[in-house]
C-alpha cells in the first residue's frame, strides 16, 4: 500500500505515540504524504537556518496533526530524531499542538483551530508589499474550516490576489466527534472556494505522484490564491483507525495497541 518512505514516516509518529502514550494519529496519518511531498521536491528552506528570510513558509493550521509535522522536520534534520523520544515529556519541545518559540521550522503556534490561513494570508501580503518570491502554504483540516475565520481569510486572501498563496484542505471527512457531513456539511467545497475567488484543484492526498503534479501547477493563476482539496484518509495506514473517530485522539495507548500499529508497517 505504501513505499517504505511513507511507513517509515509513519513509523516516526508511532514512535513519538509510544512515548507519549497519547496523541492525535488519525489526523497525523491523513497528513503523512502531503507533507512529505512539501519538503521532499516542493518548498525551499534550509534546516541550519529555519529562519532564512527567503523560505516559503508552511503553517499546519491544523496544529493537531503535528504527529505528522514533527516526523517530517525531524527526518529533514531541523532537530534530531532523538528529540521525538521526548514527545509530550515535560522538558520536551515538542507539545501536543506545535509552538513557534520552541521548535525549529514551525512557522506558528497553532491548534486553537481557525488562525492558520488569516497568519499566512498576512505572510503572503508581506512577500508581495517586499517583494519576496517565497511562496506561502497552509494545510487546514475539512472539520477546522467549519471555522468563521477561515472564510474571512479565504475573502482577504482572494480581495488581495494572493497567487503565492496556496491552501490545502486536508479532506479526511472526519472531525473530533464524527462526520463533518454531519456535523456540518461542507458540500459542494470545490464550489464555494471558488464562489470566493479561488482558482481550485482536488487531488488523492495518498498518491505522491499526484501531489507532486498539483504542487508544479501552483500558481494556476497570477491574481488568484489556490485551494487543494486532499481527499484522504483519516488514520491512513491503520485498518482499525481508517475513518474511525475514536481514533482523532487517544490517550493511555497500551503496548499491544501500540505493537499492532508497528506490525501493520513492517
Amino acid at each position: 500500500m505504501f513505499d517504505d518512505r511513507s511507513k517509515e514516516l509513519r513509523r516516526l509518529v508511532i514512535d513519538m505515540v509510544d512515548v507519549g502514550k497519547r496523541g492525535h494519529i488519525g489526523p497525523a496519518m491523513s497528513l503523512i504524504e502531503i507533507l512529505r511531498v512539501f519538503y521532499d521536491s516542493w518548498l525551499n528552506y534550509d534546516p541550519k537556518n529555519p529562519s532564512w528570510e527567503e523560505r516559503d513558509r508552511f503553517i499546519l493550521s491544523k496544529g493537531h496533526g503535528c504527529l505528522a509535522l514533527y516526523a517530517i522536520l525531524a527526518d529533514k534534520n531541523f532537530f534530531s530524531k532523538d528529540e521525538l523520544k521526548t514527545f509530550c515529556k515535560s522538558d520536551s519541545i515538542l507539545g501536543g499542538h506545535p509552538e513557534k518559540p520552541h521548535i525549529p521550522g514551525v512557522e506558528a503556534s497553532t491548534g486553537a483551530l481557525g488562525h492558520g490561513l488569516s497568519i499566512g494570508v498576512g505572510m503572503a501580503i508581506a512577500a508581495k508589499i517586499k517583494n519576496k518570491q517565497y511562496k506561502v502554504a497552509v494545510v487546514t483540516g475539512d472539520g477546522e474550516i467549519n471555522e468563521g475565520a477561515i472564510w474571512e481569510a479565504v475573502m482577504s486572501a482572494s480581495k488581495h490576489k494572493l497567487s503565492n498563496l496556496s491552501l490545502w484542505i486536508d479532506s479526511n471527512k472526519l472531525q473530533s466527534y464524527g462526520l463533518t457531513s454531519e456535523v456540518l456539511d461542507l458540500d459542494p467545497l470545490a464550489d464555494k472556494f471558488k464562489s470566493f475567488g479561488f482558482e481550485v484543484l482536488e487531488v488523492d492526498g495518498h498518491d505522491v505522484s499526484q501531489i507532486k503534479k498539483t504542487t508544479a501547477k501552483i500558481p494556476i493563476s497570477f491574481d488568484r490564491p489556490t485551494a487543494i482539496i486532499c481527499h484522504t484518509v483519516k488514520g491512513k495506514g491503520l485498518p482499525f483507525a481508517e475513518g474511525n473517530p475514536a481514533w482523532h485522539h487517544k490517550s493511555y495507548l497500551s503496548d499491544e495497541e501500540i505493537a499492532d500499529m508497528y506490525k501493520l508497517l513492517v
